[in-house]
């Protein structure tokens, strides 16, 4: 794989073709046919029996395109989720080991810079690009450079605070998905009570049929799409703060690990 592939894009373009497949064939094969099934049954029962109450579906409720475009949104953001906490987690792991690989309470000086930048140099291509070897390695370089353990510690802290920025801003596009999600709800809605309001002259006449039905496409698509984005935030704010922990966690490494055994 060439260097500077996108990796990420790819993966969220067939995340969405994929989720939208998947929701599209259950809706086509089991949600819409169940929903017709169960309301030609129940306008049978309420024919046959003037005090019939009508009951409820799961199938009837998401029946409708609003619900299933929110299905859609949920599985791709679940998918981009997947993978930004699945690098977090990666990430996370490295922290348990001795990338430094030094004798405890060593001091480190400047002669020890060369050897231990070949050290982080050396490991795995993919694993060079995660966050503690790279505020290690800007670290190591500010100390052969200036010989200075502010500057170190200063350099140390900006690669973190960036990548802290880079984790948040690369979360705007669940954040849309999750801000998108009741609008597509909102749009049911609107276009619920738009066809109620088309039918009020059968209301007037005595068939309420189709405006409940109308009023039904508007509730229901509201009422999935808060659910889901409910429980959407609650994915995105666990992803967020395993993204925070490994900054706060990756800078107290290089504090604790080099920053404090350096030699000026």
């Amino acid at each position: 794989m060439r260097k500077g592939f996108p990796v990420e894009l790819v993966y969220q373009v067939f995340s969405l073709l994929i989720a939208f497949i998947l929701v599209h064939a259950l809706y086509v094969s089991i949600v819409r046919p169940q929903a017709n099934t169960f309301l030609e049954q129940e306008a049978q029962r309420m024919q046959s029996d003037p005090e019939y109450v009508q009951q409820r579906s799961f199938f009837v409720v998401v029946k409708d395109y609003e619900q299933e475009a929110c299905f859609v949104l949920m599985l791709w953001a679940f998918a981009i989720l997947s993978f930004k906490g699945r690098a977090a987690y990666q990430q996370q792991k490295l922290l348990d080991q001795d990338l430094l690989r030094l004798p405890a309470e060593l001091p480190i000086g400047p002669e020890d810079t060369r050897d231990l930048a070949g050290r982080l140099q050396s490991l795995p291509a993919p694993m060079q690009s995660y966050l503690l070897p790279r505020a290690l390695l800007t670290a190591i370089e500010r100390f052969a450079a200036t010989r200075n353990v502010q500057n170190v510690s200063t350099a140390a802290r900006d690669i973190c605070d960036s990548e802290g920025e880079r984790m948040e801003s690369e979360l705007s596009i669940i954040r849309y998905i999750a801000w998108a999600i009741p609008s597509v709800g909102f749009i049911g809605t609107v276009r619920g009570i738009g066809d109620a309001l088309g039918q009020a002259h059968r209301a007037v006449e005595g068939d309420i049929t189709g405006v409940t039905s109308s009023l039904g496409v508007a509730f229901n698509s509201t009422f999935i799409a808060l659910v889901i984005s409910i429980v959407l935030m609650f994915f995105i704010h666990q992803v967020q703060l395993m993204q925070e922990r490994l900054v706060l966690d990756s800078e107290r490494y290089v504090d604790h690990w080099f920053i404090r055994r350096l030699q000026g």
